[in-house]
């Protein structure tokens, strides 16, 4: 007798193996897989699938271990620490575009329950998507990368007080009508209680079955933290998800954090998984065919809205506009909590019928195009910055100080204040060499402007920058960023302004070498051959080879542009 559960699973998870198989070769992101499987095997598809129900339940499993899992990557102590920019730009992007999609919400018609609800919706973006192309591109610590990253924080953070207001649009006050004297009494007992496991309670249990050694005892112990206080929350009057988060952050806050994560981590995976198929499910391919045009031209809209607003957001922050734009283009999609919270207005019928379609349409298509977008966002980037606009704006809106060398003469210009820049600096210190920094971070300059390092503000790839590090006098300049482009663009403007200067540029990429050589570089450092180089190095050293021999090898390696390291 055949289970139907298990028959649906089969199929499911056999069908996502073919179609991102598919995808990973066409480049599209996996979460558009697991949506496009949902559509073939849902009802509106091949119908293949007979257990819907039980697997929408599979997919509230994968919510409650999805926000489990953010509560123990944001720790109390992490929360508390978030930077003031992390902060304000976060703040901005959301609340901005929540603004613009709310009042076109009701401008079309829809009620202000409905148009509050789509605004939160809206205003979400892809995690999972956007920091796993820009980690592809190494891009997470250049200026744009790291600004996305804490709007994106935020973002994540932000989720659960919308979970927990959105009852509240439709009246459903059950768990928020009672006297003031109650909602506090439960509110202070919840944040006790939190306070309480998170500092005595669970680390002692931990460190108890932590004692035993016992894998399998370990994992069950913080599957049981994870639900039993998902459970606990929900019996409490509040959702099971903001249970969840509660208890990743307990956990977050012990030594086991991590050993914590390393184990859900695969759980976690499949559950979102069947998450994301289910939403796949619900899209109706009818849908779409009725309207192809309509869904590319919202879907354009809510790409141009977000990323006008969220680089708006960027530039109120002084960064300059290629950053803004990098960052807006990044940050134009809808992202996959917006399904999560769609789950909640669907319940209590903030979301349905044509509008749903229309939102699940839209969002998937705007996730579908994220990698292109960002892929092509350094040419956009380089198109806005050919069109007339204010001085101020195109080199952002710090202010810019002088900076004050021992003889503008033969100094050395660090392009970039990061883990690089930071070592060459204290270097040159002491060495008694003159230098200079330019960071596209304010943060990072006014914290060391304070120090007392000759660094300033802006972006190296404007020639105006470039001239007021004295870069016509200067003897070396390096080149020290994560942004490829912006490389690119750099090295190219400082051999043209300076013939004689001495080239030195980091990068990440093997296929830069040649394009950077080019452009004028006089040596590209390829950040991972450069480590092969030295491991084997020292390898040869053991060996008794001479130290003649090695240099030689290493000399003929770095000649041919380490084409002999990558030709395997």
């Amino acid at each position: 007798m055949g289970i139907p559960l298990l028959t649906d699973i089969v199929i499911i998870l056999g069908l996502s193996i073919v179609v991102l198989f598919v995808c990973s070769h066409l480049r599209i992101p996996t979460i558009v897989g697991f949506f496009l499987t949902g559509m073939l095997a849902g009802p509106h598809g091949l119908g293949l699938i007979k257990a819907v129900h039980e697997v929408e339940i599979l997919a509230e499993i994968g919510v409650v271990l999805l926000l489990f899992t953010i509560g123990m990557e944001f720790s109390l102590k992490s929360l508390l620490r978030i930077k003031k920019s992390i902060l304000m730009g976060g703040s901005l992007q959301m609340w901005l575009t929540f603004l613009a999609a709310f009042v076109i919400a009701m401008k079309l018609g829809q009620s202000f329950s409905e148009s509050i609800f789509l605004g939160f919706l809206i205003s979400l973006s892809s995690t999972a998507i956007v920091l796993k192309v820009i980690q592809e591109r190494a891009e997470v610590d250049s200026p744009h990368g790291s600004t996305t990253l804490g709007i994106l924080i935020y973002q994540d953070v932000i989720i659960v007080p919308m979970m927990l207001f959105t009852p509240l649009l439709v009246g459903a006050t059950a768990n928020f009508g009672e006297s003031p004297l109650i909602l506090l009494t439960k509110g202070v007992g919840i944040i006790a209680f939190v306070i309480v496991s998170s500092k005595w309670i669970v680390p002692q249990v931990l460190y108890q079955i932590a004692r035993t050694r016992n894998r399998e005892l370990f994992l069950l112990s913080v599957v049981i933290i994870c639900f039993g206080f998902a459970w606990l929350f929900s019996s409490a009057g509040l959702s099971l998800a903001l249970g969840a988060f509660l208890a990743g952050l307990i956990i977050s806050e012990s030594e086991y954090a991590h050993q914590a994560l390393g184990n859900i981590l695969p759980l976690h995976d499949i559950s979102m998984s069947f998450f994301f198929i289910s939403i796949g499910m619900l899209l109706d391919v009818g849908f779409l065919f009725q309207h192809p045009g309509l869904i590319v031209l919202i879907a354009l809209g809510v790409l141009a809205l977000k990323t006008i607003l969220a680089g708006f957001a960027t530039t109120l922050l002084g960064f300059p506009i290629r950053t803004a734009v990098l960052v807006g283009l990044a940050l134009s999609q809808v992202g996959e909590f917006s399904f999560i919270l769609s789950k909640t207005g669907i319940e209590y019928g903030l979301l349905a019928g044509d509008i749903y379609q229309m939102f699940l349409a839209v969002s998937v298509l705007t996730m579908a195009l994220t990698p292109m977008i960002i892929a092509f966002a350094p040419r956009t980037a380089d198109f806005v910055l050919q069109l007339p606009m204010p001085g101020r704006l195109r080199t952002g809106f710090s202010p810019v100080q002088e900076v004050k060398l021992a003889g503008k003469k033969d100094h050395l210009v660090i392009i970039g204040f990061g883990f690089n820049g930071r070592n060459l600096a204290r270097a040159a210190t002491v060495r008694g060499i003159p230098y200079c920094i330019i960071e596209m971070n304010p943060e990072t300059v006014r914290e060391e402007k304070a120090k007392g390092e000759p660094i300033y503000y802006g972006d190296a790839t404007h020639e105006a920058v470039l001239g007021r590090a004295a870069i016509k006098d200067a003897k070396v300049v390096v080149v020290a960023i994560s942004d490829p482009a912006a490389t690119r663009r750099i090295v190219e403007l400082v051999r043209k302004l300076n013939p004689g200067v001495y080239v030195i540029v980091r990068t990440r990429f093997l296929p830069e070498v040649k394009t950077l050589h080019g452009l004028g570089a006089d040596e590209v450092i390829p950040e991972e051959f450069e480590t092969s180089v030295e491991i084997f190095a020292r390898v040869l050293q053991k060996y008794l080879v001479p130290r003649d021999e090695i240099e030689k090898y290493i000399d003929e390696i770095r000649s041919e542009d380490y084409d002999m390291l990558g030709s395997r």
